[in-house]
Order: structure tokens, then C-alpha cells, then sequence
């Protein structure tokens, strides 16, 4: 019987960065086609996505393309060619949003929905698996009990994926509408402009000053480390890693912090494989708080946590190295915590002002002065350091000595071969068997002549058999059967090792499969609902076909259509503002003197002329920031209308 396997998904914002990540142990790679990626600045060409197809595929590790954007009408035929290019380019799946593309001639890929189609029930995920969909990536916000009632109501083979590390959307994925209604810029169509990152006021229904220049919206990066089992248990196949706009230094380090993590759980474990082939070497310890990041939260895995917000910065805060013993008219001496840590030309130092905002200095040039002491010269004046003084306590958020390290060639990934070298009647053969039984062989015409030392010569043999240099293979074992030793040349049995490798390679390669399309179930699923509003996310007239094939009587246009023209729900969300800002009335419950006296009534987010209400939903613990759309964005043309009442039947 097969295990259960576990994949470590990573993402990819071009094909260079794909390789490197299956390299440092990816079992598959997510990276944007030409267009209609969530990401609108990280396409890539197709023959670059074949490129990356090509190099995983030896290692038995898939590409899965981002199609995931809501698509216009006029969109839907490029898009249909483009999924047809990708599938030729050897993509493995398809990564969507738009049911609209369901309703296509398209090729037999396998198709898995996207986070953005809002994964966060039991039967929202069924009808999704009933569809066609093979893996669906559930919601970010899911706890661990939730992520276990959606397993238990699916079949065994649909594979659940779930986001590990990375960057945080506030939103559910394709509930949040602020960038479309107050830019024209949709997140629905890749284009967000991350309102959520903005500092806000807020005030409460009387005028009072709740924060002041708060990040209210802005949380923390998701880091799921210390879950991976308790996520495996819950159902969890597929472990996503955020950040296709994440340079080489995060997808390498991230990886293989998790290809670590993951090796290990598989060794405790033994019910569960890897997805993918070889074996993973590192020339450096993985550490996920060298790359950017907002301080980690485990979000709401483990349950809702008071701490998830990064309100005071939405910048990269580092990590403590010391403080300012000095300063100077263009320097400033720092005491380090660790007497062995070394300061870089190029590294960046931060430190909170006494208003509590992150500011940033970088190094010219750093200048070594005693043990645990440094002198450094920033590239700014010194007069641009507010509140710097002696005693203030500095963060590193950027080591260059760390990343020159990750910019050279960092990991090996080689799969394991059983090596059998064997006499013929005219010479001799070499059998190569891969962990996966694959086999490559090759043979040659030499003449027997017995070798001089013996010892010597099988020695020899064994040397050059157990070369193989930069191929994919290491050997596990190598096994001769010869009835002596013989007097062998190195380039005869080099030359025989070279064409096995080829060999095994096309062995390899001839017995790849991409995963099946899975067959929707008949007759058609009915969706879980009859009605459909603009949270839908539905933009054009197939993907309205689609709902009304599975029995949905009513579905109103897409927010980016402008038929909502008077404040709605611009974002939803499980983070809530009160709760965090210790003004829920739950957290009341049972205080003497407080319970009783905490509403939950709305707030008012204001930055600049943008003002936004937060309203609370307490029963299902959810926020909704309501806001409308602004004129100069409703005079854009809106490609589509649809009901804007019920049908009569």
C-alpha cells in the first residue's frame, strides 16, 4: 500500500528562482503564466515555465501554474490559449479562482482552487471537490478543529494545502474590495495597493481617539513551524510558503527551513513519503527570521491570539544585536549583545522611536573598536536620526554576510542509485536502480585482462562507478559481481557510467505522469447556496453559467462591475480590531466592573481623507470594514450587468 505523501510547496516569481527552489528541496513550485496571475507584476513566459518544468520533473517534482484572478469576458479566450500553452510546457496543475473557466474546452489538467475562492467550510469545500477541483487551499484563518471537519467530509484523494509562512492578507482571500473602491486597482485582478499596511486613526461612535497613527490592519507574518504535525493530523497534505514577489535569499532559506522541518516529521513518521525524489543538502542553517519579516503570529491555527498585529510598523523590525554606546557627528558606536557577532558594510540597523515608528539606518562602512564594540558610519546624515541616543536598543534587518552566503550555490539535491556492475559475454554492464526502481543500464565490448593487483583495481572501480558529479544521483551502494578483478580503464567505465546516467535519466523522464484531471460528479453538484452577492467574486457570463448549472437561482456581478454603488462590506475578515485593542465585549465577560459596560459598536478608520467603518459581527466573530466606492471610480467602465433582482420562475 502507498503512503501518504506530505508536499512542501514553494512559490516562485521567475523560473531561476523555481529551480533553486526545487533544488533546496521543493516538492512542487507555484509560479504566475503570462497573465491572469494574483500577482500582476510576476508573470512569466512560457518557455521559461517549461524550463522550470523540465528540471523538476527529474526530480519527480511538479509546477503549478497561477491562473487565479476573476476574468472579464474578453479575457477568457487569451486565457483559455494560455492554459492550452502551459499544459504543453508541461505544467502539472492549474491554480484558479474563476469558475467561468470550468465552463471551457480546456486540457486535461489538473485544477485546484485557489485560496482566494474563500475555502472555509465543509461544504463550500465539497461542492468544490464534486466540480473537478483535486487540491483546494483552504483559508488562512482556519484553526485546527476547522481544518478537520473540512477533511472528514471529503474523499481521501482530494488534497488539502494550507499556507505555512509568509506574508499575511487581513482579509479573507477575495473578500477584501478597499483597493477597487478607493484606487480602481482590484486584488481580485492582481493589483492590490495593500490599504491594510496603512496607518490609521480610530475612533469610536463619539469622536474619541481609540489608536492614534496605528497599523490596525496590518498583521504579522503567518509562521506555522511549531504546527506542521498538529497540521498533518488535521489533514493537511500541502504546505504552502507565501511570497511569489520574495527574492532568491527568502525562497532559498524558507524552503529549506521547511524541507527540514518536514524531513524530520517523515523520520518520526514513517507512515507518511515525501512527495518527490532525492535528498536535500544545505552549506547553511535555515533561520526564517534572517529574511523579511513583521514578527511571526500562528494566526488563528492554534486558536485566536491577542498578538497578531504588527500595528506599530508594517516594516521588518530585525532582530536585537545591542546598543548605542556613542555618538558622533558622523557615527554612531554600538555595544552588541553577543561579542561575536561582526557588523557588514551594507547592513541595515533599525530602532523604534520614542513615538514608537521604526526607523532605519544603514551601514557605509562598519569599523570593528573593541570586543563587542563597533563603529559605524550610516549612508544618511547623522541630523536624520531622530531620538538616536545612547541607550537606544538596535535591531539588524538586513546581514549582508548572510545573503552574499545565499546568493552562491547553497544546496545539492541528489537521488539515491543502487549501482551493480556485471560481466557480458563481450565485456561488461552497469546497471543503475533508482529509489524508485527505475533503471538504467548501459554496456561494452572490452577485453578480460586480468589486473596486476587486484585490491588496486576493484578499489579503482568502485571509485570511478560512485562518480557522478553534477547529476541528479549519489550511490547507495555499488555491488560488483566479476569472477576476478580486472584491468579496467577509467574512461571505459567512466564512459559507462555517463550513458547509464542517460539512461536513467529517460527512464525517469518516460515515466513521469502528471496528476489526472478529476471528473466532476453527475448530475451536477448543487452549489451550497441559492443566492449569490458581489462577494461571489463572478465577472463574466460563463462563470454565471457555471452557478446556474449547479443551481444557483440568483448571482449578482462581481464589486468590480459597479452595481454596488452604496456602502458594503469592503473587506471581511476574522482579525478584529476591538479584540486586539483589548475592547471586545467577550473578553469583558466576567470582569467585576467591566462586564456589561464594552459594546461592540462600530469604529471609524480614518487615514488622510479615507475614512472606513468597523462593524462586528460577534456571533461569528468577524469584522467587516464597510466603506463605498469612490466617483472617479465608479465613472470607470464596468464590463458587465447582471440581475439586480430576483427572477420570476
Amino acid at each position: 500500500m502507498l503512503r501518504p505523501t506530505l508536499e512542501l510547496l514553494a512559490p516562485a516569481r521567475d523560473a531561476a528562482i523555481g529551480i533553486e527552489a526545487v533544488n533546496h528541496g521543493a516538492d512542487a513550485v507555484y509560479i504566475g503564466g503570462p497573465a491572469f496571475g494574483a500577482r500582476a507584476s510576476a508573470g512569466n513566459a512560457v518557455a521559461d515555465i517549461k524550463r522550470l518544468a523540465t528540471h523538476a520533473h527529474r526530480f519527480g517534482a511538479r509546477i503549478f501554474a497561477t491562473l487565479n484572478t476573476i476574468l472579464a469576458d474578453d479575457e477568457l479566450e487569451p486565457a483559455r490559449n494560455q492554459i492550452w500553452q502551459l499544459y504543453d510546457a508541461g505544467v502539472d496543475a492549474l491554480i484558479v479562482q474563476d469558475m467561468g473557466l470550468l465552463e471551457l474546452d480546456l486540457p486535461p489538467i489538473a485544477l485546484h482552487a485557489s485560496t482566494q475562492c474563500d475555502i472555509r467550510t465543509p461544504e463550500k469545500a465539497r461542492f468544490l471537490q464534486d466540480v473537478g477541483f483535486s487540491q483546494l487551499v483552504l483559508a488562512r484563518e482556519l484553526n485546527l478543529g476547522e481544518i478537520a471537519a473540512i477533511r472528514a467530509a471529503l474523499k481521501p484523494e482530494t488534497v488539502l494545502e494550507y499556507f505555512v509562512h509568509g506574508a499575511l492578507c487581513v482579509a479573507y482571500s477575495g473578500q477584501c474590495y478597499i483597493s477597487h473602491a478607493h484606487t480602481g486597482r482590484s486584488a481580485n485582478r492582481g493589483d492590490c495597493s495593500q490599504a491594510c499596511r496603512l496607518p490609521y486613526q480610530v475612533t469610536d461612535m463619539e469622536g474619541r481617539i481609540v489608536a492614534h497613527d496605528k497599523h490596525v490592519l496590518s498583521l504579522k507574518d503567518n509562521n506555522q513551524s511549531a504546527h506542521l504535525e498538529a497540521l498533518v493530523d488535521a489533514g493537511i497534505r500541502s504546505f504552502k510558503i507565501e511570497g511569489r514577489y520574495k527574492d532568491l535569499g527568502y525562497v532559498k532559506n524558507i524552503t529549506a527551513h521547511y524541507r527540514t522541518l518536514i524531513d524530520a516529521l517523515i523520520e518520526r513518521r514513517p507512515e507518511f513519503a515525501p512527495s518527490s525524489s532525492g535528498r536535500t543538502t544545505f552549506t547553511f542553517t535555515p533561520d526564517p527570521n534572517q529574511n523579511f519579516n513583521r514578527e511571526f503570529t500562528d494566526y488563528f491555527t492554534d486558536g485566536r491570539k491577542i498578538d497578531i498585529g504588527a500595528f506599530d510598523s508594517p516594516k521588518n523590525p530585525g532582530l536585537p544585536i545591542g546598543h548605542v554606546t556613542k555618538i558622533g557627528d558622523s557615527w554612531v558606536e554600538l555595544a552588541t549583545d553577543a561579542s561575536e557577532t561582526v557588523l557588514n558594510n551594507g547592513d541595515g540597523l533599525c530602532y523604534y522611536t520614542l513615538q514608537k515608528e521604526l526607523s532605519g539606518l544603514a551601514i557605509n562602512r562598519a569599523e570593528k573598536v573593541g570586543k563587542g564594540a563597533w563603529r559605524v558610519f550610516p549612508k544618511d546624515p547623522m541630523e536624520s536620526f531622530r531620538d538616536l541616543r545612547p541607550g537606544t536598543l538596535v535591531n539588524r534587518n538586513r546581514d549582508m554576510a548572510w545573503l552574499r552566503a545565499l546568493d552562491r550555490p547553497s544546496a545539492e539535491r541528489r537521488i539515491g542509485v543502487w549501482v551493480h556492475w556485471g560481466e557480458t559475454a563481450e565485456g561488461f554492464a552497469l546497471t543503475l536502480t533508482d529509489e524508485e526502481g527505475q533503471v538504467g543500464q548501459a554496456a561494452g565490448a572490452h577485453p578480460k585482462e586480468p589486473a596486476r593487483d587486484a585490491t588496486r583495481a576493484e578499489a579503482a572501480l568502485r571509485e570511478h562507478l560512485g562518480k557522478f558529479g553534477a547529476t541528479v544521483f549519489e550511490p547507495l551502494d555499488v555491488r560488483l559481481e566479476q569472477a576476478q578483478a580486472w584491468f579496467l580503464p577509467a574512461s571505459f567505465v567512466n564512459a559507462l557510467r555517463r550513458d547509464a546516467v542517460i539512461a536513467l535519466e529517460a527512464a525517469r523522464a518516460a515515466a513521469y505522469q502528471r496528476p489526472a484531471r478529476v471528473q466532476p460528479v453527475a448530475p451536477p453538484a448543487a452549489y451550497p447556496d441559492d443566492t449569490l452577492s458581489y462577494l461571489a467574486n463572478v465577472y463574466n457570463h460563463k462563470a454565471r453559467d457555471f452557478y446556474a448549472r449547479h443551481g444557483v437561482k440568483l448571482v449578482a456581478a462581481a464589486y468590480e462591475s459597479h452595481e454596488e454603488t452604496g456602502e458594503v462590506s469592503l473587506m471581511i475578515t476574522r482579525h478584529c480590531v476591538r479584540f486586539s485593542l483589548s475592547l471586545c465585549p467577550k473578553q469583558a465577560k466576567g470582569v467585576t466592573g467591566v462586564q456589561g459596560t464594552v459594546r461592540a459598536a462600530p469604529l471609524t478608520l480614518v487615514n488622510g481623507s479615507e475614512r472606513l467603518t468597523l462593524r462586528f459581527d460577534c456571533k461569528r466573530c468577524e469584522m467587516h470594514v464597510v466603506g463605498k466606492m469612490k466617483p472617479a471610480v465608479l465613472r470607470q467602465p464596468a464590463p458587465l450587468r447582471f440581475y439586480t433582482a430576483r427572477p420570476s420562475r
